[in-house]
């Protein structure tokens, strides 16, 4: 498969993002925001900030991929990595199972692990960079869509749906900033990796798997934590999308905690 006939989204994707749209459409339906727990808008909501996740996790995975096939790896097209199905993908348990529980516990847009790529097909630093770029470069898109349509049609009459588009757009601006940070394991880390020296690289993928969890530590650290959600708060600001209707769609998201 070459050119744009490699690009086919998948029934499963399909069906996730019908899912996502189905539940976008019940939580519009019941308009006025209510804390009740476990109530069928507080459902729809739960439903519809997970499938849009999943959904965004497939388009950053897809973004990758994509890039690498333009780059000259070809092999992601027979991998299936362009058909945005998500048990096509390497890691499902980095890519889809560890974020969403992450979203779970509390919060938090986890980056996921990233598609099987053969660095040796594609020439060129820059391109190398590109293609770890794909990936969080498509959660702000995602998050800068979401924006354009939260700003410009936002209403009185559907708080919970605003409030869950808010929540979901904060946990597209967290997996973009995590994943942007230079640390072995992150995509970050491999926009910069071509242009280290290559024993730098050998000793940092030797570490990539416990720097990442050291991340994930420090970030239960109260100062490291303020900073982190102060920057991602000031790119949401930005966006015009404020902190409360974000605190309010995850508070609504929790259904289980009232």
């Amino acid at each position: 498969m070459r050119g744009r006939s490699a690009v086919r989204p998948s029934p499963v994707f399909l069906a996730i993002l019908g899912a996502t749209v189905l539940c976008g459409l019940i939580v519009w339906r019941y308009g006025p925001v209510t804390l009740n727990p476990a109530t069928p808008e507080r459902l729809a909501i739960f439903g519809f900030v997970i499938a849009a996740w999943v959904v965004s996790l497939c388009l950053h995975e897809f973004g990758h991929a994509y890039l690498a096939y333009r780059s000259g790896d070809h092999s992601v097209a027979t991998s299936g990595y362009l058909t945005l199905n998500p048990a096509k993908y390497a890691d499902v348990t980095l890519s889809f199972a560890i974020p969403v529980l992450f979203i779970l516990l509390g919060g938090i847009g986890l980056p996921g692990g990233a598609v099987w790529i053969d660095r040796g097909a594609i020439p060129g630093r820059l391109r190398h960079s590109l293609v770890s770029a794909a990936g969080p470069l498509s959660n702000l898109a995602f998050a800068a869509v979401l924006a354009v349509v939260y700003t410009q049609f936002l209403d009185d009459q559907h708080g919970l749906f605003w409030s869950a588009l808010a929540f979901l757009i904060f946990l597209q601006v967290t997996a973009a900033l995590l994943n942007l940070l230079p640390i072995p394991g992150l995509d970050g880390f491999g926009i910069i990796e071509p242009y280290l020296p290559r024993r730098w690289v050998r000793k940092a993928n030797e570490v990539g798997g416990y720097a990442f969890f050291a991340l994930i530590a420090l970030l239960w650290i109260p100062p490291i934590n303020r900073a982190f959600f102060d920057l991602v708060y000031n790119v949401t600001d930005a966006m015009s999308v404020e902190q409360f209707p974000i605190a309010l769609g995850h508070a609504l998201f929790q259904f289980w905690r009232d």
